[in-house]
């Protein structure tokens, strides 16, 4: 990381001008920007200074000029404020400044502060008052005329706390305070700048914006998932399926997507809305992929996905089913009729769970993704079983139970090898599961598989104990030797990961691949080995969530825009950015927010756990337009503007 000279970061002071640079504990600022080393850095919470060539009235200059390209103008102090602050440090930088302007600097800071409703206008004073306090000095000379003058390049950029953490980093302040305004269309416009699967993503994300959300540190971070959800349900509701235009002409290229998952889907949307004629290659019968196939209908009902899928092929996307690319068609063929390939397939193998028995083919051993495959088709994939073991504690796991207290089994238990607190599965699906009836057996491990018969009759189990943290940060559970035991049942499901199967590649060995059977993939370009194909989503990250997929698609969408441009690839600025500041962190989670609590948390109103266990049909109601606005009240609009200095 970047040594420093001076840092008001936090309120954590450290000066060591005249020293020369030093290490900075608490802040991770990356050393390069664009290949170019980074000097300084001004943003929310303080400034940086890494190199005695920096102005600070430049760069205060520069940064409140940025700032007031954000400003929305709902508040006149912020949007005329920082436009008179951005002026008196350019009269201060050319020589024009006078005594008073730092006393107008002063109390203009603080009344932008204090007056501003949203967190731009309330943070971004903040670097602008350490730069009077600290660099007093420099400043006043600045007024006699004694200016350096570093003539630097500067980029900025706009994020929030929710945005940072969001993968595919949406701009949820905006899309909220639409929600907040009733401009429910406006807000589904924000979303699909980026997204265009908000029904789904509204049901099934993992949400890790709302676990960086500052109204947590409260009462209770916004139900920023379920407002995606309203506004996309209010929009079927009200109009149907969306209806998309492409915002360019339309381009001669084609392009092939292997996959037609959230990330086939998603490349498709951005590369038609580009002009782009786009044909997706899906295995199954239906879009959505595991999504589709591996998420029940209670949590994510068939339905929506058809929705979204419909309206993205308004754009002309074409979609040619149970066309397995591998077997069917080849990858070579691909190549001599179009111009571009993305790889976009999911993660439909289970990962072994190396016990012994699981490779002898018992009636009643039956893999995870397999399992939720036979009953998302309305198949019971073992009617004779009726007591079930499923080993794992994802949320893959989770439908699983609750998919066999659907299927009406007598007894359903879960085994997991730690306890509940280190259990990966969303909280929500946890608690929920354990409303329903299922029995957890933590800290328990499978060791062998019971047969008689040639089938199923048992599972031996081990207890464990937690030991030292592994690379994931959990405390690794260890076998408490002489504590095995069998649990009598007849059906057995691994739900401890999902796989890639890459047959996809049959026939190509100029495509490398990892050795965890992922496709390799330039970081910045993500093109693979061999020009032309492309690959995002889970056949690059190993199984990993939805909007993971969504987001690494996007970017690769770019990509291949430019690629059939004829232009150099390479990540845009706004993406070097938004990798920037999640390397530097826009979320403190030991904020003092200073404001009163009280607004807590609106929840779905849903079946209770006897009703919804008996049904396969979506058990949430979602928001009425009332409970909407008022969820969305309660954002506190944490904008953030960074700006990084070359």
């Amino acid at each position: 990381m970047a040594k420093v000279l001076f840092s008001s970061w936090k309120e954590d002071v450290v000066d060591n001008r005249g020293k020369g640079p030093i290490d900075l504990e608490g802040l991770k600022l990356p050393e390069e920007f664009n290949s170019q080393r980074v000097k300084a850095f001004m943003g929310w919470d303080g400034f940086v200074i890494l190199d005695s060539d920096v102005d600070i009235v430049e760069l205060c200059k520069s940064y409140m000029e940025e700032a007031q390209k954000y400003s929305c103008g709902k508040c006149f102090l912020c949007r005329v404020g920082t436009k008179v602050l951005a002026d008196i440090f350019n009269k201060i930088y050319n020589g024009e400044g006078k005594d008073r302007d730092l006393e107008i600097v002063k109390k203009l800071s603080n009344s932008i502060k204090e007056g501003s409703r949203c967190n731009l206008g309330q943070t971004v004073t903040k670097p602008i008052m350490d730069a009077l306090q600290y660099y007093e000095e420099d400043i006043k000379a600045a007024l006699k005329g004694i200016v350096k003058k570093s003539n630097l390049t500067y980029h900025s950029h706009l994020t929030a706390p929710c945005t940072d953490a969001c993968p595919i980093h949406l701009p949820i302040p905006e899309y909220v305070e639409a929600i907040r305004e009733g401009r429910f269309q406006d807000s589904l416009d924000v979303i699909r700048t980026r997204l265009p699967l908000p029904g789904i993503v509204g049901r099934v994300c993992v949400k890790p914006c709302e676990d960086n959300c500052r109204r947590m540190l409260l009462d209770g971070p916004i139900a920023i998932k379920h407002l995606k959800r309203f506004v996309a349900d209010f929009e079927f509701d009200k109009k149907g399926v969306a209806n998309f235009k492409s915002v360019e002409s339309a381009k001669n290229k084609k392009i092939a997507i292997i996959g037609g998952g959230p990330a086939g889907l998603t490349a498709a949307y951005h590369l038609g809305m580009k002009g782009y004629k786009v044909k997706i290659f899906e295995r199954l019968g239906e879009t959505g992929g595991m999504a589709a196939v591996g998420i029940p209908d209670y949590r994510l009902p068939r339905n929506v996905i058809k929705i979204e899928t419909e309206a993205i092929k308004s754009l002309g996307v074409e979609i040619q089913y149970n066309t397995y690319v591998g077997k069917d068609i080849m990858l070579k063929d691909l190549e001599k009729t179009f111009d571009a390939i993305i790889i976009a397939i999911g993660a439909h193998d289970s990962s072994k769970m190396g016990v012994a028995g699981e490779d002898d083919g018992y009636a009643g051993f039956i893999t995870g993704v397999k399992y939720l495959f036979d009953i998302n088709s309305g198949v019971d994939p073992y009617p004779d079983g009726k007591r079930v073991v499923v080993v794992g504690g994802g949320n893959v796991a989770m439908d699983c139970v609750r998919c066999s207290l659907r299927m009406n089994k007598d007894e359903v238990n879960l085994v997991y090898r730690r306890t509940k607190n280190e259990m990966p599965a969303n909280i929500e699906e946890i608690e929920e599961a354990e409303e329903e009836g299922v029995n957890f057996l933590y800290l328990t491990n499978p060791t062998k598989l019971i047969a008689k018969d040639g089938k199923v009759v048992g599972l031996e189990l081990v207890k464990m104990e937690l030991g030292e943290p592994d690379a994931s940060g959990r405390r690794s559970p260890v076998p408490i030797k002489g504590s095995e035991y069998i649990l009598d049942c007849d059906i057995v499901v691994p739900a401890i990961g999902q796989a890639i199967n890459l047959e996809v590649l049959s026939g190509d060995s100029d495509i490398k691949v990892t050795r965890k059977g992922t496709v390799v993939v330039d970081a910045n370009t993500y093109m693979s080995s061999k020009k032309g194909i492309f690959s995002a989503g889970d056949v690059v990250t190993s199984p990993s969530a939805l909007i993971r997929a969504c987001a690494g698609a996007k970017r690769a969408a770019d990509k291949i825009d430019k690629y059939l441009r004829g232009e150099k690839i390479d990540r845009n600025l706004e993406e070097k950015m938004e990798d920037f500041l999640s390397e530097v962190k826009v979320f403190n989670s030991s904020e003092n927010v200073g404001i009163v609590a009280g607004m807590e948390r609106l929840h779905f109103k849903h079946m209770s756990p006897e009703e919804r266990k008996k049904s396969f049909v979506e058990y949430t109601e979602g928001y009425s337009i009332a409970e909407a606005r008022a969820e969305a009240e309660r954002c506190l609009k944490c904008y953030r503007v960074g700006m990084i200095a070359i």
